[in-house]
């Protein structure tokens, strides 16, 4: 008996190990995992459906940027490899058609002045090769069917801009000269004659030939099955600055060819932030797209699936009556169905409908949101997944409809992570408009006891909160918050008449929709009523800014990107067609300027102490919006702060700075809503 105590001893030593790592305790959502997340998309499948390709972005915090790689995936789940390695990011991975090569879009080489390139990459080894050699950049490409060729958008190189010996010689950089009626973008700034034209590249030799030359812009262009056409969305006219009015247009795929209108319409076909590329049907003789609504509509406008006659003709519905946003649209293997993807009441599915018109079927639904997906052959179909608890990954569809995970890029740190419960909630606004949202319990919630809570408001507006991941909710919900959320009117997801309620109306219906759920939450016990904190970027602040105005029970505020007095936006952004559209001029129109400018005119009514943030090269929302309602709360002594990132557009993308606006958010919130003793006091790990 002796000589076994120590073979006994040992056995006993196993699972006793391997209860005390089980026994770790799982902690609340911190800024540091910000540098753990990563961000998945645009899953591509090989020719043969063996492989998916797809991107993964992470925080590189010693270069204090962000850095995209491309990943592969067997879709049977045996394998997942990372195949590029460069510190520059890599986008857009697409495979040759007999599956050899793997292409991708990247600016990773110093000589080629931040302009992006196509890269190819053998799969049977060795380093990815450059293609091109531009002074301009490759925005979107696509391989011919025979792949011999390679359509490319590209963007002429910027005439005005100095060359890197120019700069180090600190040459005088020339004026700018502006001439356009629409002359500023967000991201791009000023905008000169440059534009981007559709373009055929041999991959043999090399050579790139402009197929539309011109005035205009072109976009998402897609091969024809022979190889010999290509179909792409453009807008024309006099002076394409004044309208939203793109159409399709198609191509002989040869030099010196010209472009005919396949169809001129006075609704949009395939605009580029669709983000839907016009399909061709397996017989080359259909081609399906997205078509948006009349231009009075302006973002209110509902994208919907149709088909159109190669030969010409009308085209033919294949969602009405749906009245619900459609978008990439893609050919089964037989052509006898079309897949696509529906919004709804806060969800996105992957939908199929026969393409000669009939019942519309769902394929992958539910409480989700799937963002992307690939089809190839018979059987191989990816999608781009996530929910409320798990970030986007890609995972394949088998025959029976079920879901299997491929990427699990957030897996490894999301096992040690205990998130917030994420509640669909429905709640009854002041005109009895029933109104959507979610309730986000605090870590660690103890029912019976009330919470500070915070309204966070999206933008858009035209936009919703879905069954997605939300870091910013968890966040809060981490530090011993509720969070509530709604999808007001103005909302996309519950059809036209809905979204278009607060048309040249923005504060009042939408008001009332995001008090509704603050309401609910209060009703139902989690809420504390006399801690309640309201924010949001975009449209999101400049709702902050007429809530705060229009109601006083805001203990604090955070308002980011914003405008309050819309009359100081005409002409100072990029939104020049929907303010004359919407809301007429200035000159002609200032009452309906003043009504929607209501937060400013009455800024006197506000008491909410309020943090102002913005980017400081903002051309979406520019920053002088933010420092006139920062300056007016200023005046009238109400506790404010002016928070401003340096280099930044209207997205805040530096990572320093993304952790530094969560930190400053949730250092405002704490300042007036948490008091000692409070739930956010007891929560672990909840900074850094």
């Amino acid at each position: 008996m002796k000589s076994l105590l120590p073979l006994l001893s040992g056995l006993m030593l196993l699972p006793l190990a391997s209860y005390a790592q089980q026994a770790v305790p799982p902690r609340p959502l911190a800024l540091r995992d910000l540098t753990k997340m990563r961000d998945v998309a645009d899953p591509q499948l090989a020719p043969d459906g063996a492989w998916v390709a797809y991107t993964v972005t992470r925080v590189d915090t010693t270069a204090d940027k962000r850095d995209a790689d491309i990943w592969m995936a067997r879709t049977n789940g045996s394998q997942n490899l990372r195949i590029t390695t460069s510190p520059a990011s890599e986008s857009q991975p697409r495979f040759s058609p007999d599956g050899k090569y793997l292409s991708f879009i990247s600016s990773r080489n110093e000589d080629d002045g931040g302009n992006a390139q196509l890269w190819l990459l053998n799969r049977a080894g060795g380093e990815a090769e450059k293609m091109t050699k531009l002074k301009g950049s490759v925005s979107d490409y696509v391989w011919a069917p025979d792949g011999k060729h390679i359509a490319m958008i590209i963007r002429d190189a910027d005439p005005d801009s100095l060359t890197a010996a120019q700069k180090a010689k600190k040459k005088t950089a020339p004026p700018i000269v502006i001439d356009r009626f629409q002359f500023k973008k967000d991201v791009d700034g000023y905008l000169n004659q440059q534009r981007q034209h559709l373009y055929l590249f041999d991959v043999v030799t090399r050579q790139l030939v402009n197929i539309t030359p011109g005035i205009y812009d072109e976009y998402l262009p897609s091969w024809s099955p022979d190889g010999k056409q290509l179909v792409f969305s453009s807008k024309r006219g006099l002076d394409p600055d004044r309208h939203d009015n793109f159409d399709l247009f198609i191509i002989d795929a040869q030099p010196g060819a010209t472009a005919r209108v396949l169809l001129n319409t006075d609704v949009p076909e395939s605009a580029p932030n669709y983000g839907s590329r016009p399909a061709w049907s397996p017989d080359g003789k259909q081609i399906a797209f997205v078509q948006g609504g009349p231009k009075e509509q302006l973002v209110y406008a509902l994208h919907q699936l149709m088909v159109v006659p190669v030969s010409g003709g009308a085209a033919r519905p294949l969602t009405a009556g749906l009245d619900r946003n459609t978008t990439q649209p893609q050919w089964s293997a037989d052509g006898k169905s079309i897949y696509f993807l529906l919004e709804d009441d806060r969800a996105e599915s992957l939908m199929r409908v026969p393409a000669a018109g009939g019942k519309i079927e769902k394929v992958v639904a539910g409480p989700r949101q799937v963002g992307d997906f690939d089809m190839v052959g018979k059987g191989t179909t990816v999608v781009l997944c996530s929910q409320p608890q798990q970030p986007s990954e890609v995972f394949a569809l088998d025959k029976k409809g079920d879901l299997r995970s491929l990427s699990k890029q957030n897996d490894a740190w999301l096992k040690g992570i205990s998130l917030g419960a994420v509640e669909p909630i429905q709640a009854k606004s002041k005109d009895g408009t029933m109104v959507s949202g979610f309730l986000v319990k605090p870590v660690g919630y103890q029912a019976g006891h009330k919470y500070p809570a915070l309204l966070r408001i999206h933008g858009g507006p035209v936009a919703q909160f879905g069954y997605g991941f939300s870091f910013e909710w968890q966040y809060f919900a981490a530090n011993g918050y509720a969070v509530v959320v709604a999808n007001p009117r103005g909302s996309s997801g519950r059809g036209l008449e809905y979204s278009k309620a607060i048309y040249a109306d923005w504060g009042n219906k939408d008001t009332d929709d995001v008090l509704a759920v603050v309401d609910y939450a209060v009703a139902q016990g989690i809420a504390d009523p006399d801690r309640l904190g309201v924010g949001g970027w975009s449209y999101g602040g400049i709702m902050t800014d007429q809530v705060i105005a229009r109601d006083q029970r805001f203990k604090a505020a955070v308002s980011g990107a914003s405008i309050a007095n819309v009359l100081a936006g005409y002409g100072t952004d990029q939104y020049i067609r929907d303010y004359e559209t919407e809301l007429g001029t200035p000159w002609k129109n200032a009452d309906v300027y003043m009504r929607v400018s209501y937060p400013f005119y009455h800024a006197d009514r506000i008491k909410t102490p309020t943090l102002f943030v913005c980017g400081e090269k903002d051309f979406n929302v520019p920053l002088l919006n933010t420092e006139q309602m920062y300056q007016a709360l200023k005046s009238l002594n109400v506790p404010t702060q002016l928070v401003i990132y340096p280099g930044q557009f209207h997205g805040v993308t530096t990572p320093s700075y993304v952790k530094d606006r969560y930190a400053r958010y949730l250092s405002w919130y704490n300042k007036y809503l948490m008091t000692k003793g409070s739930a956010q006091a007891t929560t672990p790990g909840n900074g850094g």
